[in-house]
């Protein structure tokens, strides 16, 4: 793990980003997506996430790209400005080596740099012992809620898992006028 990078990811990362993601997709349970985006679709995500300033991150080890993670808008409405939604992936033979924990500690602190008050973990698959639970619960997200059966994938009904992290004061301070979210919200005005 001493060899791991976080920086922030570049377009030239998507080939590899998009390569983790389909192993996700076509083999696991925490991605809802039956079929694996293609580079040009996973490129326009990206180029939408980089335009709305969020954070996109890649952890590697020399020039490989061990996984990736990224905060988003929760939902487009701009009473959800303060929340961002998270996601992580890990590329197979690095599971289990602390990448995804080092990812998530660096976009927590982007996050909070940028001025929002929560983050949400939208965790598909989200049984107790699940890796993105666990890794979530060690970071500090408190659970806040559970949607039975709202996905099917690899021949079973899947349990859709949402828990929350609150930074920034959360709900017990005004929002900060010079925050991401309030500047950006200003400029639509």
């Amino acid at each position: 793990m001493s060899s791991v990078s976080i920086r922030p990811a570049t377009s030239a990362d998507l080939g590899a980003i998009t390569e983790i993601y389909a192993d996700a997709v076509i083999h696991g349970t925490a991605s809802y997506e039956l079929e694996p985006p293609t580079r040009s679709e996973m490129g326009a995500r990206f180029d939408g996430l980089m335009a709305g300033g969020f954070p996109y991150l890649v952890a590697e080890n020399g020039d490989a790209v061990l996984g990736y993670a990224y905060a988003g808008p929760f939902r487009p409405r701009p009473a959800y400005r303060f929340i961002v939604e998270d996601s992580v992936y890990v590329s197979p033979g690095a599971k289990g080596q602390g990448v995804g924990l080092a990812l998530m500690r660096h976009l927590i602190e982007a996050v909070r740099a940028a001025g929002f008050r929560q983050i949400v973990a939208v965790i598909g698959d989200g049984h107790p012992d699940s890796a993105s639970v666990r890794l979530h619960e060690k970071l500090g997200f408190r659970h806040s809620g559970r949607l039975e059966g709202s996905g099917y994938k690899h021949g079973r009904w899947l349990d859709t898992v949402f828990m929350q992290l609150a930074m920034n004061g959360g709900t017990l301070a005004a929002p900060d006028p010079d925050s991401l979210p309030e500047r950006k919200f200003r400029q639509k005005q």
